[in-house]
């Protein structure tokens, strides 16, 4: 089942709604939501969250009269139901009565109850308590007519992981006598001969709490794994339960990148045991540029559900309530942030929440019918939305085109997060934001897969600081090229193999980058990472910062090298100096034809600034036959994605920027009801959708 099942049960129509927490407000508000609902056209509301304790008051007494009575309203009214498990925050009595299940920290300390979703992970407890409540929940309302989907758990992994206690440490252990089945195959992956770290028995191993240096590299890794899977176990656990008396999908919210070493879940893992793939996105306020970080996210979610349409579970229609300055969204801006989402592959738009709380943690949280209530900026902006919505719902089920990709694997996130790396400010996340935006910027539009994917459908790959890529990521990568595709790989690339061991001979050396030199006809001797706020002159593509390296090219044709010509405390192009004597005539930017067939390879040495890395995307671009989708490069902050069925497309035209815009683009603007002439006029801030045959 995909996201045409939801769309099927709702008509025909993009799912429009969000969290919806009655439990919150008196019964006689009820009646007024949904009325306000169907003005707006919401179609589609997640209910049940966060209702465990209203739910089940004590252990297996379950009270399901007020979530009854709601679901009947809704039905009654039309609106469909995404329906919780609630699995996702044990009540006080639970926390009280079995203070084990409580999540451990780094530190060893237990952490109380009393915010939400504090269990661990492996607690028996735990897993027993929500496989009873999603049960109960399932067997009661799997043939209700309102649910058509189930919602299980809520952002895994946010707030409670990783768990250190004890539960997790004999989780630990079982998970790596599976995965290595021996000690001594154990002690070779994690380099232990290093430190004195040897093991002799399963039961020596700890999770990698805080101790008096850095923790085995390996261990941290393993544990980021170990952690995501535990999840996953509670996931499938109830997802099952579920499957086994409902036929309507199950899903439960990712949280885009916000993912890392320290709250680590792999959702190209977890991806494939969704029944619909769902996120949730929030932008960061004091992030000049957060409409192309939302572009990015959403590219991701369409990566993780294989080019397939998708949901979008949670966003907000003004301010959050969790980052230190919670600034409101401009007007037009709601509607702009939603479609870009929909231009991307989401065939929904939902928000936290329906109604503004009044109480706890969250009241300051917009919703959908704000405190101020209808007569406000942000009701009329949803009525807005839920009308644009119905007007392009045509769109729901065609997919996004794409000629360029973006590696991003899990491990190598992962693994560049690490301590005790070379610089402190390498790392894979931002370096693929700035390649990102450079494509975004240029109106070229990018999926997202792995190393280890069928990459021969692009032109153009690019894979940033892949530090830790297996045998058999590397193997893609070449025989992509080999197939006649343009890869790039940047600085800090081919580093290690999946146990974060270097990739060298330890007899005849090697160079970095290690699982990519002889593709990329390089050979990298030593990092010079670079001081903080440094920049490194190139003879090409501007300048450098972050990162240079000392090498040779052999067989790679040499588009720029560092400045031969700066150096510690010098004037550096673009910088107050460099920290990088020693590189000047090395590679910075190369090319190296394939071997066999017409695909090249170039390696970036160096974090290339804007300018730079505009010229390189225009050069890689040229190289590959990529173009933006309109065949011209877009106005600045103008944002052009298509989706298509095959026989009809659908070109957005999102105008981020505070000047008009005009592109040529024939067809109608849904939106508008009108048809564009052959070129489209777009004010400052506003959207267009246009529908064209193919």
């Amino acid at each position: 089942m995909t996201m045409d099942y939801i769309v099927d049960k709702l008509g025909g129509r993009i799912a429009f709604g969000g969290d919806y927490n009655p439990e919150q407000w008196p019964e006689e508000v009820w009646k007024h939501d949904v009325a306000l609902m169907k003005e707006a056209g919401v179609n589609l509301v997640s209910v049940g969250i966060f209702s465990w304790a209203l739910l089940e008051p004590e252990e297996g007494r379950y009270e399901f009269g007020w979530l009854d009575t709601i679901l009947d309203l809704l039905h009654a009214n039309g609106i469909s139901v995404d329906l919780a498990n609630a699995s996702a925050s044990p009540p006080p009595w639970f926390s009280r009565k079995y203070p084990d299940s409580l999540p451990v920290d780094a530190d060893g300390v237990r952490q109380s109850y009393g915010s939400r979703q504090a269990f661990a992970a492996c607690s028996p407890d735990y897993r027993r308590a929500a496989a009873a409540l999603t049960t109960a929940i399932v067997e009661r309302y799997a043939g209700h007519p309102a649910v058509v989907m189930w919602h299980v758990h809520n952002e895994y992994g946010c707030h409670n992981q990783p768990d250190f206690g004890p539960h997790a440490e004999r989780g630990f252990q079982e998970w790596l006598q599976r995965r290595y089945g021996s000690l001594d195959a154990l002690n070779e992956a994690w380099g232990t001969a290093f430190w004195s770290q040897h093991y002799y028995d399963w039961a020596e191993i700890l999770p990698p709490r805080r101790s008096g240096t850095w923790v085995n590299p390996t261990q941290q890794l393993d544990f980021a794994r170990f952690s995501s899977d535990a999840l996953l176990e509670c996931f499938t656990a109830e997802a099952d339960i579920i499957r086994a008396r409902s036929e309507h999908p199950v899903t439960t919210n990712f949280m885009g990148f916000n993912m890392g070493l320290h709250a680590p879940v792999d959702y190209w893992r977890w991806s494939g045991h969704m029944d619909v793939v769902s996120n949730d996105h929030y932008l960061i306020a004091d992030d000049a540029r957060n409409f192309q970080d939302l572009a990015m996210t959403a590219d991701l979610t369409r990566g993780w559900a294989q080019g397939k349409p998708w949901l979008l579970m949670e966003h907000s229609t003004s301010a959050v309530n969790w980052q230190p300055r919670n600034v409101a969204k401009g007007p037009g801006e709601m509607l702009r942030n939603s479609l870009q989402h929909v231009a991307r592959g989401t065939d929904g738009v939902l928000f936290f929440q329906w109604r503004a709380s009044r109480a706890g943690a969250e009241k300051y949280h917009s919703g959908l019918v704000p405190h101020a209530g209808r007569e406000t900026k942000v009701w009329r902006e949803v009525v807005e939305l839920g009308r644009a919505l119905e007007r392009i719902s045509a769109v729901a089920g065609s997919t996004v085109q794409a000629e360029a990709c973006i590696i991003h694997d899990t491990d190598a996130r992962w693994g560049s997060e690490l301590d005790s790396h070379p610089s402190e400010d390498a790392r894979n996340l931002p370096e693929t934001r700035r390649w990102h935006d450079a494509l975004y910027r240029a109106g070229i539009t990018t999926d997202f897969r792995q190393s280890t994917d069928d990459l021969s459908g692009y032109k153009l790959v690019i894979a940033p600081m892949l530090y830790l890529v297996t045998d058999e990521g590397a193997a893609k990568l070449h025989e992509y090229v080999d197939g006649g595709g343009t890869l790039v790989l940047t600085y800090f690339s081919g580093i290690v193999d999946e146990n974060d061991h270097i990739r060298l001979d330890p007899v005849n050396g090697g160079g970095y980058p290690g699982a990519f030199s002889e593709l990329l006809g390089v050979s990298m001797e030593e990092f010079f990472p670079l001081r903080s706020g440094d920049a490194v002159g190139l003879t090409r593509f501007g300048s450098g910062t972050l990162w240079s390296e000392l090498g040779t090219a052999r067989g790679a044709e040499v588009l720029a090298t560092f400045d031969a010509g700066t150096g510690p405390g010098g004037s550096g192009t673009g910088g107050s100096g460099t920290g990088s004597s020693g590189v000047g005539g090395s590679p910075a930017v190369t090319r190296r034809a394939a071997s066999a067939g017409r695909g090249a390879a170039y390696y970036v040495a160096t974090s290339l600034g804007r300018e730079g890395l505009a010229e390189l995307v225009e050069l890689l671009c040229e190289d590959a036959d990529v173009k933006p989708v309109l065949g011209v490069r877009p106005p600045e902050d103008v944002e052009i994605v298509r989706r298509s069925n095959g026989d009809t497309d659908w070109t957005f035209v999102i105008n981020h920027g505070p000047q008009e815009a005009t592109v040529p683009l024939y067809g109608v603007d849904l939106l508008a009801g009108a048809p564009t002439g052959g070129t489209l006029n777009l004010t400052a801030g506003g959207v267009a959708v246009v529908e064209s045959s193919r």
